[in-house]
């Protein structure tokens, strides 16, 4: 397996993925040409901020399987186009934490007594000790917008100031935030008590120009304004027309709309500081993060285990050895229903009852999901993009858990329905590993799904199991296991053979036409 690390990041990233085995191939500063050529024959991507991975590098490489951002925001990465090709998209959160509050604190600092100003003065000849006036921050308000890791590390150091701090945070519950030592109030808040305003959101459709000339002109006079989180959720247009009329006494900006901002008017405003996007520019936070980083796709592309993904369900690795066998049982049925559904599905309803219902429940429902789109579309599936791709069907998908204890101690139960009926498979784990289909439709049954199968239903009358095996046997085809169920005495039956070879499409024929057989399927799983 083959790893790109395509821009500036520590060389303990490539010895990381080198020590489990894959091969990194570091080219920082890559050109977008040699990057075309380069992702055609990788597993892996590595980016910081400076690579963007759009459609254009993504369909330049079909055995991608894993982008991994060291940093936190992912927003050079196309993470729609990646989640369609089933790629996973994962970031390295928190590692970048302590070093984006200090350097917000440091800008903090520096905005309220105009440390910048003040040097380029002296280094200039002068002594101006009237013309930088500064703002104590004991006593004032601190506004901060987002209270995730990063703003709740600032809210920490902000209040040994003996600042007070109020929050908004769309997500974050009063309690957790008065825990805090931080007042959550309405944004609008924010913008009418704040003397200095901090951003801690990431980028997205909500948060883009967040900050523009409507929330400015409802903020106090003099309002200082930081932002050491994404360029574009301030409008920097409305923001240098604060500073120029004064409604802005400052700002102190570590991202930009556009990066480099060159040609921009805030380059000359003497009121604003501005850092190129050093944040995260800490020997111990990018060494944390290409460490990071490095493990995460090492354990995805070996293992299969996904920490940290952004467009699909990390599992707790301790849950990983218990949970694997449900998610194969999945497929499993998946697989199954796919082969004997008829016509369009329009619905998929997961019941998960007993132990199973400790798990989460999405990773096995994109398992069941995989299977069962596997053979229905072109596409590759996986279980990165097989919820994307059911919803692009038309498939709606239930997850359900079921209220009532049923007769197993963990039971998964899939049910398809479409214009051409319902299909519906249940199934169990023997001694927590071994795989067993024990429901297909209404019948209750003991089958491995493995192999080679062979599905009949038929009249329940005698002699029609041997019927139907000497047909196999004059076929040289031998039957490993059978398993029998029926709705009723002298009603409708089931058998499902497990074989050791696969059944011709003739030999399907010549069982369908046995007198009694209502219908046969044969099943590869």
């Amino acid at each position: 397996m083959k790893v790109l690390i395509a821009d500036k990041i520590l060389p303990v990233c490539a010895e990381v993925l080198r020590r489990a085995g894959i091969e990194a191939d570091h080219r920082p500063g890559i050109s977008r040409e040699d990057l075309l050529r380069a992702a055609a024959d990788v597993e892996g991507i590595v980016v910081r901020s400076d690579t963007r991975i759009g459609e254009e590098v993504l369909r330049a490489a079909p055995r991608l399987r894993v982008v991994g951002r060291a940093g936190a925001g992912v927003d050079n990465i196309d993470v729609p186009a990646a989640t369609k090709r089933g790629i996973v998209v994962m970031n390295a959160p928190g590692e970048n934490t302590i070093s984006a509050a200090e350097h917000t604190l440091s800008l903090l600092l520096a905005l309220a007594r105009q440390i910048p100003q003040a040097d380029r003065s002296m280094k200039a000849g002068r002594w101006d000790r009237g013309r930088f006036l500064g703002v104590e921050l004991f006593g004032k308000v601190i506004g901060i917008l987002g209270l995730g890791k990063v703003g709740r590390e600032v809210a920490a150091r902000a209040r040994a100031f003996g600042m007070e701090v109020i929050g908004y945070d769309p997500v974050l519950s009063e309690d957790v935030a008065a825990r805090l030592g931080a007042a959550l109030v309405p944004i609008e808040a924010i913008f009418a008590r704040s003397d200095f305003i901090s951003l801690h959101l990431p980028l997205s459709a909500g948060t883009r120009h967040l900050i523009g000339r409507e929330q400015l002109r409802r903020c106090r006079r003099g309002v200082r304004i930081l932002n050491v989180a994404r360029g574009g959720i301030i409008d920097e247009a409305a923001l240098i027309e604060g500073l120029q009329s004064g409604q802005v006494a400052g700002a102190a900006l570590d991202v930009f709309e556009t990066e480099p901002p060159a040609g921009s008017p805030l380059l000359a405003l003497d009121s604003v500081i501005l850092t190129p996007h050093l944040g995260a520019s800490t020997q111990e936070a990018q060494e944390k993060v290409a460490v990071r980083i490095a493990e995460q796709i090492a354990a995805y592309l070996k293992d299969g285990l996904v920490a940290n993904a952004v467009n699909v369900e990390g599992i707790d690795p301790k849950l990983l050895p218990a949970l694997l066998p449900y998610r194969d049982l999945c497929e499993r049925l998946g697989r199954l229903l796919s082969a004997l559904a008829r016509g369009p599905v329009s619905e998929v309803v997961l019941e998960y009852s007993g132990a199973v219902q400790e798990y989460p429940m999405r990773p096995l429902t994109a398992s069941f999901l995989k299977g069962f789109l596997q053979a229905k579309l072109s596409d590759p599936v996986n279980v990165v993009n097989a919820h994307l791709l059911a919803r692009d069907a038309g498939i709606r998908v239930l997850e359900t858990r079921a209220a009532e204890p049923q007769d197993f101690a963990a039971l998964i139960s899939t049910t398809l329905r479409g214009r051409d009926g319902t299909r519906s498979a249940s199934g169990a784990l023997f001694g927590k590993r071994e795989p067993r289909l024990v429901r297909l439709d209404e019948f209750h049954l003991d089958a491995i799904p493995e192999g080679s199968m062979l599905i009949v239903s038929n009249d329940d009358r005698p002699g029609m199991v041997g019927r139907i095996g000497t047909a196999l046997g004059e076929a040289s085809v031998n039957i490993a296991y059978l398993s029998l169920g029926r709705d009723r005495s002298g009603g409708r039956a089931i058998a499902i053979f497990n074989l050791d070879s696969p059944v011709t499409d003739d030999l399907l024929s010549q069982i369908a036409r046995i007198d009694g057989v209502l219908w046969a399927e044969r099943v590869t799983l």
